[in-house]
């Protein structure tokens, strides 16, 4: 039995998925159709794609039918794979979007409360915001700033202690510290008012004895 190269020249065809070959005979004509089909393509534009149609006789496709459809083939295997790829890249733009959407939306919650939450919830997603931006200038050097931040007391009395505690470990941190630490104390005993006795001295407007 003679030896044909016909797979070896649709082995060197560069294509991805399954080709369909159909050949009809009628009388010494043959007519062959060509499909490629891509199942790892998930659009179904893939469907709309029409087979290569060769007709000739035996010698003419055994001469001419892969200078016929290498090219074709190789065209329509690539426009297959960027088919779903762009498949994939779309739909994981779509997750991408979905999950930005929910960090917004999460943001866009923790600024403003549900209306229907209640007094007290919206008090501790407040103070809960709040320490958030503490934290926040803390983790970036920003001590003095993180102490400002820390609420008063009288904001969040049922959080008085943990308020103190913060402020009190926000305040070691400051170079210099917060309050003038080591700075001389302002000597205030010349702002007290003179006596009876000091407004009657011997001294004129610029403190020299009045010589009269």
């Amino acid at each position: 039995m003679p030896v044909t190269n016909f797979f070896a020249h649709a082995a060197a065809i560069p294509f991805e998925g399954c080709l369909n070959i159909t050949i009809k005979k009628d009388s010494e004509q043959l007519t062959v159709s060509v499909l490629l089909q891509n199942e790892g393509c998930g659009d179904a534009a893939k469907n709309h794609i029409p087979p290569l149609i060769l007709k000739g006789s035996a010698k003419e496709l055994c001469e001419g039918f892969f200078d016929a459809v290498t090219a074709p083939l190789a065209e329509t295997s690539q426009l297959l794979v960027n088919m779903e790829q762009y498949l994939k890249g779309q739909e994981a733009a779509k997750k991408n979007a979905a999950m930005e959407k929910k960090k917004t939306e999460k943001a866009d919650k923790a600024d403003k409360p549900d209306k229907t939450a209640t007094p007290e919830e919206i008090k501790e997603m407040k103070y809960g915001g709040i320490m958030a931006k503490v934290d926040a200038l803390e983790k970036e050097g920003k001590f003095r700033d993180a102490w400002l931040k820390v609420p008063q007391a009288s904001e969040f009395p049922d959080k008085s202690e943990e308020t103190q505690k913060r402020r009190a470990s926000l305040s070691a941190k400051f170079s210099p510290d917060l309050f003038g630490a080591g700075q001389p104390a302002t000597d205030v005993t010349h702002l007290e008012p003179k006596t009876e006795n000091d407004a009657t001295d011997n001294t004129d407007a610029e403190g020299i004895p009045d010589e009269r």
